[in-house]
């Protein structure tokens, strides 16, 4: 009787001791469980964090938390390829750059807004200086007066001259001049071959590009004798072939600045391409006649804005 009493006590004792040890046993899971999310959560978290800041900097444009290539993509998408460093030359591509041009030229050789606009000017006129560049004195009074006036213009410059002074070319470029294709040797081009009218333009444009990095998008013939080959090489080379509407006719006036002004003003209308030169005379009569132009109510376009493709 003793033992079998013995006996149900030390049973009793362990079902006891079995059922106050597992409520502790059962509570440790859920502790290490509960530890173990505790790690995980943060590092979801930032996860998440990342990829929204990344998304967000990716929709703003901003590229301090995105790839360096996708900032670079997203800027070149966004400026259309524009020239960099210069405001000429580069062919402009993508439609935002092509949006800047808000002129062109018609078949007329004269220079029109592209579309009506009341930001636009319409009572404007080109400046062009052909045959240059010849003399550092003559180009520096001539930007001097372009800078006083707020005005620019392009230089139709020849090979031959470009070889012998590349300097003056320099000149021109670095105090804002726009630089245009005017052939190598000043030839009729109409009376030569295919071959040689290639080569008159394409070692013109190759030569203006090793010398001031840039690429012409404007092409005139000398003597305005232009064929069909010219205006296929403007076209293959993303030129706009510029003739013009407005002689001053500096080349035959007597060395008469008086002169230069009074052909001018005689034929001046809206939009008009002035024809001028690198001359001595021209030289002293552009202050003038900038000053007499302005006075009609005319502003000077920028050939940066102008459309390199006929309209």
């Amino acid at each position: 009787m003793m033992k079998s009493k013995t006996a149900a006590c030390m049973l009793l004792s362990l079902l006891i001791l079995s059922a106050c040890s597992s409520p502790a046993t059962n509570q440790s899971a859920p502790a290490e469980n509960t530890s173990q999310q505790s790690e995980n959560a943060p590092a979801a978290s930032s996860t998440n964090n990342e990829g929204a800041a990344t998304d967000e900097a990716s929709s703003n444009g901003s590229g301090d938390t995105t790839a360096a290539g996708s900032t670079d993509a997203t800027a070149s998408s966004t400026t259309g390829g524009a020239a960099t460093g210069n405001n000429e030359g580069t062919a402009a591509t993508g439609d935002k750059a092509e949006a800047a041009y808000t002129y062109h030229m018609n078949k007329s050789y004269n220079i029109v807004p592209n579309e009506e606009s009341e930001a636009t000017p319409k009572k404007v006129v080109l400046l062009t200086f052909d045959d240059g560049p010849k003399d550092e004195k003559m180009i520096n009074s001539m930007m001097d007066t372009l800078d006083k006036h707020n005005a620019k213009a392009i230089f139709f410059v020849n090979g031959y001259r470009i070889k012998s002074h590349p300097e003056l070319l320099k000149l021109i470029h670095d105090r804002g001049g726009v630089i245009g294709n005017h052939t190598y040797d000043h030839i009729v081009l109409k009376k030569e071959s295919k071959a040689k009218v290639t080569q008159q333009i394409e070692d013109t444009q190759t030569l203006i590009e090793k010398t001031i990095n840039v690429s012409p998008r404007f092409l005139r013939a000398p003597n305005g004798a232009t064929n069909d080959t010219v205006h296929e090489l403007a076209k293959k080379h993303d030129m706009l072939y510029m003739n013009w509407s407005v002689g001053s006719l500096d080349w035959v006036n007597q060395k008469d600045p008086d002169a230069v002004i009074t052909n001018v003003m005689d034929q001046l209308h809206s939009g008009s391409i002035i024809l001028m030169h690198e001359l001595p005379w021209t030289v002293e009569a552009l202050d003038r006649l900038l000053t007499k132009l302005e006075a009609k109510g005319y502003t000077f376009v920028d050939p940066n804005v102008i459309d390199n493709k006929m309209q």
